[in-house]
This record gives structure tokens, sequence and C-alpha cells, in this order.
């Protein structure tokens, strides 16, 4: 089934057929007991909605905090390390992906997370810019992944290779974040065949493209989640980005107007435009 945030209010959606959820509150809704059970109860009462096409899909969060691992694919440690080497950065990464704890660092408020079709930022200050696209789960205040959907770190890559502590800078700003189209919710965890997908459009054209699946990603979901939650308490739930497979080739950085899209099946393709910060 997957859950959608409109302008209408919550719906789920399960074999083509859109029904309305009765909870408003998007906060309250992720916070019950048994997400799956309850949206399933909704779907077996057979009513489905009529007006799902005139509501605005918004990205699927509420108060609940985003968070994101870092260095979790062989491919996103290269790049850091080949980014932050004049910074002596190299075999930093290097112990990050190989240690036993995870990087895990702050990403986001619902304030400055976009939602599909709207914009995503890139900083004023930088020069190098790329979207990272990742598996996000959606955690609630148990610590248990009720579901998955499709996440957009946006990320300054020479902020961020200038000094590993300007990483925040590099992570954080408005605009930075991309959730949706929707949230998958399951009882059964992805398989590692899933296939993640980017594409960049400019002026019309493919200006970049890449593929990934979770069999690369080095570190199990559960295992993030277990380290997100030691010492830390979510009321409302929250998101975590499981970290990229697919970094664009150093030569490239987004351009204002840019077009992102990030599929994953079965979630779905988050889409997104780029806008220059000013």
């Amino acid at each position: 089934m997957k859950l959608y945030r409109t302008s209408n209010g919550p719906y789920v959606e399960h074999d083509g057929s859109y029904y309305r959820v009765p909870m408003s509150s998007w906060d309250a809704l992720v916070t019950q007991d048994d997400l799956h059970k309850y949206l399933l109860s909704i779907v077996n009462k057979g009513d489905p909605a009529k007006d799902f096409p005139s509501a605005k899909i918004e990205a699927p969060i509420g108060s609940q905090e985003v968070w994101a691992a870092g260095v979790t694919y062989y491919r996103s440690r290269s790049a850091r390390m080949d980014e932050s080497k004049t910074a002596g950065g190299g075999d930093f990464y290097d112990g990050v992906y190989s240690a036993e704890r995870p990087e895990l660092f702050f990403k986001s408020t619902s304030h400055r997370v976009a939602g599909p079709g709207g914009f995503v930022r890139i900083r004023k200050d930088a020069s190098w810019s790329v979207p990272e696209p990742e598996l996000t789960l959606l955690i609630n205040h148990r610590g248990q992944i009720i579901g998955y959907t499709a996440g957009n770190d946006m990320s300054s890559r020479d902020i961020e290779g200038e000094n590993p502590l300007y990483l925040p800078q590099a992570k954080v700003y408005d605009g930075s974040c991309a959730l949706g189209p929707c949230v998958l919710i399951g009882s059964e965890p992805l398989p590692i065949s899933t296939p993640i997908r980017l594409e960049i459009a400019r002026n019309g054209r493919t200006e970049f493209s890449g593929a990934t699946t979770l069999a690369e990603l080095k570190r199990a979901p559960a295992t993030l989640v277990e380290y997100l939650f030691r010492d830390n308490s979510f009321p409302c739930g929250a998101f975590l980005m499981t970290g990229t497979g697919i970094v664009p080739p150093n030569s490239f950085t987004l351009a204002g107007g840019d077009r992102i899209r990030i599929t994953i099946d079965p979630i779905g393709t988050l889409k997104n435009e780029v806008v220059q910060g000013s």
C-alpha cells in the first residue's frame, strides 16, 4: 500500500484505487500502533475516493525530523575521499566506511523539505552541488521501520570537501531535502534487488543518469535505525536517509532549472526542479 499526504488530507492507494484516510493529523497517523493494519482496514471497507486526482500531493512529512546516513555505499566512500583529499579526509572517510559505528547526521526539519514537483535549492555560496538519491525509511516512535520513500539529500560537495567539519553547512539549508511521492507501507523489508535510479535533465536532454541497487548498501537499514535511536527519542517518528550509491562525475554540478528524477521501485518517482540560491 502507498500512503500519500495531500492538500485534501491523507490517502492510501491499493491496487490502483485510492481511499481517503479519515485521520487528518499526519503525526497521529504515523504513530498508530499498527499503521499497516489500520490502512488495510480502510481499504477493506471498499469505498474508493473520487477526489484524489484533484488533490495536490505534498511531502509525506509532519513534525518528523529527517536524518541521514553517510558513506554507506562504496561509491559514496570513493567520492567523499576524492573531494576531501586536499583537506586530509581521504583516510578519514575510508575509516568511516569500515567502522562498526555508522555516520549519522541531522538533515532537515519539515519546513526545509520539498515535496513532489517542488523546488530543491543549491547554496548561493557553493560551486559544486549534486543530488543524492536515497532510499529513505519512515520510522515510528518505537524505532520500527513502517515505510519507505524516495529521498534527495542535496549536497554542496565543495563545502563538504573543504573540511569535514563543514558537513552541516553542506547538507542543511532551505530546500536541501526532498521526499516523496508517497510512503510505501508494508510488513516486509524491500528486497536487496530493489533498484534506485537517478536522472538529471538540463534544457530538455539528459545530463546525467545512473543506477544502483540496495545490494550495494553496506549497512542494514535496521542497524542504522538502531544506532539512530540510541539515546535519542522521536515522539512523532523520524525519517532516515540510508545513503547514496550514485554520484555524478567530478566535472558535474547542478544548475538552476535542472530537473531531477529519483525512481525507486515500487515506491515511484520523486521529481523536483533545481533553483539557485540568491
